[in-house]
């Protein structure tokens, strides 16, 4: 627990740089040139795309007129909301997912320079299998949240299951990634059986503190007017939360490593 806590701290310590927080606010960058790009090209052709299906939608032609809006102008708009709701989780995702494999590495790299220049790199794995490994436990954790979507309906399980089947999901993926340039297999192996448990609550513990930008990305949609502020919030703090997690079980994965070698140094005198 001690080991836990300390790399709790440094994590949140990290998160503080100028460069973690630099790395946060990319996703924002993305998301604009993404949303400048869909606006030159795409946008004009999208809204008029769905403002001729809504127009062709008997029952909002009803609509509007019981309730006197010109059914040209309420179109235009409902068709040009249509296409933000559409596009932006769409973008989000994107977005989230480009950051998620550039941070990773770098979050890992700031750690390894600051306290184990020292630990010797054996690449235990390539971008190959770092990318089957996140391939098959994602695909095992969307399966298990299918699984389960039955059980969401009883109020406990729900504020149980999601974080729960999302922290597994982190602590593979984070504890791969953290090792994956500096231990051997033999080694990453050693470390995700001793280290599962504390590893798995680690990943708990992220997978609530994710929620958090999930709320204010609900807000954003219930509350259209504040939907421009909240949405980039929400996005911003996905990144700030990721960064977070790669620090945590960097820090954390590094340190256990450290301490498996000496501990094979002090038995092999």
């Amino acid at each position: 627990m001690q080991m836990m806590l300390d790399a709790l701290w440094r994590a949140l310590a990290d998160c503080l740089r100028v460069r973690v927080m630099a790395w946060s606010l990319f996703p924002l960058l993305l998301l604009a040139v993404m949303a400048a790009l869909f606006g030159l090209f795409w946008w004009d052709a999208s809204v008029g795309t769905v403002q001729s299906w809504l127009e062709r939608a008997s029952w909002l032609q009803w609509l509007w007129s019981w309730m006197g809006t010109a059914t040209a102008a309420a179109s235009a708009v409902a068709a040009a909301v249509t296409v933000v709701m559409l596009v932006s989780p769409v973008m989000i995702m994107i977005a989230l997912a480009v950051v998620s494999v550039v941070m990773t590495p770098q979050m890992v790299e700031l750690v390894a320079a600051r306290r184990f220049a020292h630990l010797q790199r054996k690449h235990g794995a390539g971008w190959v299998g770092s990318a089957w490994w996140a391939l098959c436990a994602t695909a095992l954790a969307l399966l298990a949240l299918l699984l389960s979507l039955p059980l969401w309906l009883v109020p406990p399980f729900v504020l149980v299951l999601p974080p729960l089947i999302g922290g597994w999901l982190t602590y593979r993926l984070m504890t791969f990634d953290a090792l994956a340039e500096h231990a051997s297999k033999a080694e990453r192996q050693a470390i995700l059986h001793t280290h599962r448990y504390r590893l798995m609550l680690m990943g708990v513990v992220c997978g609530y503190i994710g929620a958090a930008p999930s709320l204010v990305w609900a807000s954003g949609v219930v509350f259209a007017a504040a939907f421009w502020a909240l949405i980039p919030l929400a996005v911003w703090m996905y990144a700030l939360v990721l960064a977070f997690a790669s620090l945590w079980f960097a820090h954390y994965t590094l340190a256990a490593l450290y301490s498996l070698r000496a501990a094979q140094e002090r038995a092999s005198e």
